[in-house]
């Protein structure tokens, strides 16, 4: 055993006594695994008017300034073209208190509702990238770049400005427990919410580390 690497020793599935411990791993092809998302309401204006879809397949793209997000749309969807002329677009951050209004979002299409009945619109300094007053956090971005994808427009965005209620902020920081976002899961079908914390980062994991590393 004292021949073993550290990582082994430390590592309970690793014992070569006993490989029944080991937790059995099965293939299942190329299936996304990053769910839960956050399932988000993407503002646009189309056709000088506001429309907002139920969006969550989003990304961070780095951590800095500028800030760029990027959100991937099916090309047949009614915003794309609002994104592309106004180059500008919101990424509105819903509670789970709005799941009913944002479902809906995703079940009929701007071109033929008026989805914006929903909400109280409003706007921040780039003025073509409408936002939700209900929904506790929203950001507005500039259109920075268009991944043109087959099926797909993997719009990216440079975030321009972040607006927040301030009953969720603390400090002048968001808290997600207040936010109370609204997840999203492909495999199951279903809506869910945040649980507790489950510690802290770049700080759990210093109880493996060796002395003088």
């Amino acid at each position: 055993m004292d021949d073993l690497p550290w990582s082994d020793l430390h590592n309970p599935w690793s014992d070569p006594m006993n490989p029944e411990r080991r937790p059995a791993v099965q293939p299942i092809g190329p299936v996304n695994a990053l769910y839960p998302m956050p399932t988000t309401l993407v503002g646009a204006l189309v056709n000088g008017k506001p429309n907002f879809l139920a969006v969550a397949h989003v990304g961070i793209l780095n951590h800095g300034s500028p800030q760029y997000l990027s959100i991937g749309l099916g090309k047949v969807h009614y915003t794309n073209a609002g994104i592309h002329e106004n180059r500008a677009f919101s990424i509105c951050l819903p509670s789970e208190d709005l799941m009913v209004q944002t479902d809906y979002c995703g079940l009929v299409t701007g071109k033929n509702t008026d989805k914006a009945v929903l909400f109280d619109v409003f706007y921040g300094g780039l003025q073509t990238a409408p936002m939700i007053r209900q929904c506790p956090v929203n950001m507005e971005l500039r259109l920075h770049q268009v991944l043109d994808f087959p099926t797909h427009d993997i719009f990216i965005g440079e975030l321009v400005q972040t607006h927040a209620d301030e009953a969720v902020l603390v400090e002048g920081r968001i808290d997600l427990a207040k936010v109370r976002p609204l997840l999203f899961d492909m495999a199951s079908k279903k809506y869910w919410t945040l649980g507790s914390p489950a510690g802290d980062c770049w700080s759990a994991g210093k109880s493996l580390k060796t002395k003088g590393k």
